[in-house]
């Protein structure tokens, strides 16, 4: 997201190395030439992301024969693709950022591609992409009621829609059993939550489980004897969420399968081949996984060597488990892909996924911890531009993540790269609040939007000021949804930290965006109404804690970034804080792209804003 700041390249007098802030910023957020790699079910194909017309297309290397580009999209990147059989892919892609995804299928004999949800205004999703079953799957559509999804079966062959399922009016998301056949429903009214099941397709379904949205109970995938499933829960007393074996005829919890103290433990893997569960995913400081099943942990032992220094990642296998795509990468580089052979144990460079961007150069992600004015633990990642490890009074970007409800991971960021290479230290926090470290985390964010979840941000600011690493006089802060609003939030509620703020996406007026969001988020509202505030019962408190009430608070400089087509964060969210600080004559410089939604996905748009981002950081912190 960045602009035309072509930098020019000179070596250094002292070293001889080409300095880090040299990069050219177009290195940090062009598409990579080839990325995504994917193994065919027969493995005789590996298919991956590359740009054509500056957008994210699919080709395909196929045994002996060269690279074939299969998709010409020009408009948008696509949001992801998959393999159906060995000779059809698929992929969503939405337009101009409305996430009203569609459904593409290429036939890679044919070449024809085939929109199946034809739809406008309607946002398709996969339910059970069916692997067993050649040219059929099942996804789900909001076509009859934009607030809720129905079920469909689709004929890739003839592009026929069938309803498989009809939602009564409160299903938020079903689960198939390994047949394929839709077993498990989840209803809300926003609050709460009623898990229900069937024991066969023709059967009816039955009220298993009620909760509220304070607890989790999320159904993962059904035991290979589609008797029982496994399910991510926090039930039973438990704080931090842990994987669970669920036996639906008695109502009961049969086993914790992997748990811990510390982090939440929310996702499982398994074999479709071997029918057994392999590895449980989780994060702490950095991500791990534990693994149950002898072969997978083998297959990891067996890499992890070839590749130290790097997290592994087993990505992509065929169907008979012979032959693997596995990624290496680090906080400093997205790493490379490669191909594993299990049969000749032989590991087969893919491609580097940036070779523009020297690991050597990028600087260190650190995980650091501090107190919360009130006690609580905040976990965050600490990035210091590279050979400035040791230097005080650096100028910072404080940059909180977005969501609110997810969190900031150790992981190659190539924004945060772009700020370190520049000079300026970066620090992300998980405030409270944050996903990942447990119930009682979580819930005590409700109602603190602009609160105490503000102040943990703040609290940020203090600890590295009184840790000699921030100078106080240069201290900006950016972030993009709920990191927006708290950019926003930041500059009204403690104007004296920030000498500049970037918000890109971000709320500016709770009562406003709870009235724009996505007709299927609607039925979540009551839900968001706990957690960030009723309109009418807490009309006083969304409005201390909306910062386009108190515009003339703001001291700080302000860049907008905004999409004109954001479902999420509607653009009249932008509008309000720029109109409300031009009303007091204050300029404010306010970029909004047309084909954008969500955030700048189109390349040309990203260089611009971070272009711009440059430029107003340099005026601030240099």
């Amino acid at each position: 997201m960045k602009k035309h700041a072509l930098t020019v390249l000179t070596a250094s007098l002292l070293s001889g190395r080409v300095m880090a802030a040299e990069i050219p910023l177009q290195d940090f957020f062009r598409n990579p030439e080839q990325s995504n790699f994917t193994v065919s079910p027969d493995g005789k194909s590996v298919a991956f992301l590359s740009p054509w017309e500056k957008r994210k297309n699919i080709v395909v290397r196929r045994d002996g024969q060269p690279d074939k580009r299969v998709t010409a999209i020009a408009d948008r990147d696509l949001a992801g693709y998959f393999w159906k059989g060995n000779d059809h892919l698929l992929y969503l892609k939405d337009k101009n950022g409305d996430e009203n995804f569609h459904l593409y299928s290429v036939d890679l004999d044919s070449g024809e591609t085939r929109d199946l949800t034809p739809f406008d205004g309607v946002r398709a999703d996969i339910i059970d992409d069916l692997r067993d079953r050649d040219g059929e799957m099942l996804i789900s559509m909001n076509k009859r009621n934009p607030e809720i999804f129905d079920v469909y079966h689709v004929d890739l062959k003839t592009g026929e829609l069938r309803l498989e399922a009809e939602n009564p009016g409160k299903v938020d998301s079903w689960v198939t059993d390994h047949d394929g056949h839709v077993r498990i429903a989840v209803e809300t009214d926003g609050v709460n939550k009623s898990l229900l099941y069937r024991d066969g397709p023709n059967d009816a379904f039955r009220k298993l489980l009620n909760t509220d949205f304070r607890q989790t109970f999320a159904p993962l995938f059904f035991t290979f004897d589609n008797q029982r499933f496994y399910a991510a829960s926090n039930l039973n007393g438990r704080d931090k969420t842990a994987i669970v074996e669920f036996d639906p005829k008695t109502g009961k919890e049969v086993k914790e399968v992997y748990g811990r103290q510390d982090v939440d433990v929310e996702e499982l893997a398994f074999s479709h081949k071997r029918k057994v569960i392999t590895c449980a995913d989780y994060q702490t400081d950095k991500p791990g996984h534990q693994c149950f099943d002898a072969q997978t942990q083998a297959l990891y032992d067996k890499l992890e060597p070839q590749l130290a220094g790097y997290k592994v990642d087993i990505v992509s296998a065929d169907d008979n488990e012979t032959r693997f795509v596995v990624r290496a990468w680090n906080d400093k580089t997205p790493g490379k892909a490669y191909l594993y052979d299990k049969s000749t144990d032989k590991l087969t460079l893919l491609a580097e996924i940036t070779p523009w961007l020297k690991e050597d150069q990028m600087s260190e992600m650190r995980p650091v911890h501090y107190q919360s004015r009130d006690g609580l633990t905040i976990n965050g990642y600490l990035t210091l531009p590279k050979g400035k490890e040791d230097a005080k009074d650096l100028p910072v970007i404080i940059n909180p993540h977005g969501g609110p409800w997810a969190r900031d991971s150790w992981r190659f960021n190539p924004e945060v790269q772009f700020f370190a290479s520049r000079g300026w230290a970066v620090l992300q926090m998980n405030y409270r609040g944050s996903t990942g470290y447990g119930r009682q985390f979580w819930e005590a964010s409700f109602k603190e939007w602009g609160g105490k979840m503000q102040d943990d941000v703040s609290d940020g600011v203090d600890w590295l000021v009184k840790s000699g690493v921030a100078d106080p006089k240069k201290v900006c802060i950016y972030g993009g949804s709920y990191g927006g609003y708290a950019t926003l939030s930041g500059i009204t509620k403690t104007p004296e930290l920030y000498r500049c703020a970037v918000d890109y996406v971000g709320v500016s007026n709770l009562f406003t965006f709870m009235k724009t969001i996505p007709p299927y988020w609607k039925p979540f509202l009551d839900s968001m109404y706990e957690m960030v505030g009723n309109p009418e019962k807490d009309k006083e408190l969304l409005r201390e804690r909306s910062p386009v009430f108190h515009v003339d608070r703001i001291q700080a400089p302000l860049l907008v970034l905004q999409g004109a087509k954001d479902p999420r964060v509607n653009i009249n969210e932008s509008n309000q804080i720029v109109d409300g600080l031009k009303k007091r004559g204050v300029e404010v410089e306010y970029i909004v792209k047309e084909n954008e939604g969500h955030g700048f996905h189109n390349v040309e748009n990203r260089f611009d804003a971070y272009g711009a981002m440059e430029k107003f950081f340099k005026k601030y912190l240099d």
